[in-house]
């Protein structure tokens, strides 16, 4: 297959999952923003309470992924059947784990307060919390969905339908957070009732085309929904569990920095999560590509065409590289004013925190090119279907190494938050170094 063709079938299938992946980034950006100009403190619960629900759902989330690269490599084998089997019982996986974590977000004041949070954040946190907490089944149902269209390459309609949600959930919030309309003024919480309507929304969205949409109609997806299959649900749990942990070993790094930024103060903590939205918004377009190499590698392995795998690895990563430079110097030049959109310019903390956000950032220019490759080699070894030794290495890198490094820099040697940040960048690396490593000497590659 040739390397323009490879390109432009990753761009067909990668931009629109592209934009829906900045879409759905866009609606926590709004959440900061629209919470931001109602008040710090409302700020600060909100940055605690995503990260806190952020865990959950990463680890919930592995299931989904590991349904990416299973549809995708049973659709290139020509197995429509398994394919079916994956996804129902990842929706089934999904909502179990949902309920079951259900507690963990009802008192979650309590926890935050074990880990070292002032009473008055982490209560407000709380009242985030005990909304949102009914949205973790919906959201990782749809991420499954998620999972089966994209690996049908069927993006488009995520796209648009994300885009929808991005526009009303930027509609509640305006008459939930601030009391417009005639509507109660519900500050944090008001955001939280937004984010479960507009996901209960894009699932009912999904479901209905995933069911009706000609190509995919003859395959039955919920057909006898209620049936279990406890053989393929046992598979979709052995393979998601280790993605589900690797992605809260990573994702965790990131937790584990916002808590420790509180421990710093309230100022900085604002800033570190608006840095943290910034960069995300970035990594986004990573996240995208990634989900892009898990499909064509899937698709690639499960023909055992280890040529097309190793072309299309090649094609992706650097596209995700070029975004990476990119990113790079725009964190640069316009770390300080990307940061003043998130902040009312007549609050009078806003000058500090945008002091201390545009540092941030400065160091998050560096991690870039450390991010996208861990997280490119993530989605290519989940194609392949690798899963239990990417989990130990992202355990190593960002347990053993990235966070007791943030926390030696930003405490002992007194760097603050800016070591806080340093850490991550070693972490980071670290994780890119192997896992790079793990898929080009792996035997997916060799002659098949």
């Amino acid at each position: 297959m040739p390397i323009a063709r490879h390109m432009r079938a990753i761009c067909v299938l990668g931009l629109p999952l592209i934009g829906s992946n900045l879409a759905q980034m866009l609606l926590n950006v709004t959440d900061t923003v629209m919470v931001g100009w109602y008040g710090v403190e409302a700020l600060a619960a909100l940055v605690l309470g995503s990260s806190y629900f952020f865990s959950l759902f990463m680890l919930g989330n592995g299931v989904a992924l590991a349904v990416m690269g299973r549809v995708s490599a049973s659709l290139g084998a020509g197995d429509e059947v398994q394919a079916r089997r994956d996804t129902r019982m990842g929706i089934w996986v999904s909502v179990l784990y949902g309920v079951a974590v259900l507690p963990l977000t009802w008192h979650s004041a309590t926890v935050l307060g074990w880990l070292g949070q002032t009473p008055e954040i982490a209560a407000l946190a709380q009242e985030y919390l005990r909304v949102l907490g009914f949205a973790l089944a919906p959201a990782l149902s749809m991420m499954v969905l998620r999972s089966y269209l994209s690996a049908h390459e069927r993006t488009q309609v995520l796209l648009w339908i994300t885009l929808g949600a991005v526009v009303l959930n930027a509609a509640i919030n305006w008459l939930l957070i601030f009391g417009n309309l005639g509507a109660p003024e519900m500050g944090v919480r008001g955001a939280a009732i937004a984010s479960l309507s507009v996901t209960c929304l894009s699932l009912v969205a999904q479901a209905i085309y995933a069911a009706r949409a000609p190509g995919l109609r003859h395959i039955a997806l919920f057909s006898r929904f209620w049936r279990p299959d406890w053989e393929t649900l046992w598979s979709v749990v052995r393979m998601g569990v280790p993605v589900g942990l690797t992605s809260v070993a990573e994702g965790s790094m990131f937790q584990a920095s916002a808590l420790m930024m509180g421990w710093v103060g309230t100022i900085e903590l604002a800033a570190h999560g608006i840095a943290l939205e910034i960069t995300t918004v970035v990594f986004m377009i990573h996240v995208g590509l990634s989900n892009v190499a898990t499909v064509r590698a899937g698709r690639a392995h499960g023909a055992r065409d280890s040529r097309r795998l190793r072309d299309g690895a090649l094609v992706v990563v650097s596209l995700s590289l070029g975004v990476g430079l990119l990113a790079m110097a725009g964190f640069f030049a316009f770390g300080a004013p990307l940061s003043k959109l998130f902040l009312d310019a007549d609050n009078p903390a806003t000058p500090q925190i945008v002091v201390f956000a545009a540092r941030f950032l400065m160091v998050a220019a560096l991690f870039q090119l450390f991010d996208l490759m861990q997280v490119m080699a993530l989605g290519l070894l989940r194609g392949v279907q690798d899963t239990r030794v990417p989990m130990w290495m992202a355990v190593l890198s960002y347990w053993l190494i990235g966070i007791p490094m943030s926390y030696v820099l930003a405490f002992p040697l007194g760097f603050g938050g800016v070591g806080l940040w340093f850490g991550l960048v070693i972490g980071l690396a670290c994780a890119g170094a192997l896992m790079m490593t793990r898929f080009w000497r792996g035997p997916w590659l060799a002659p098949m």
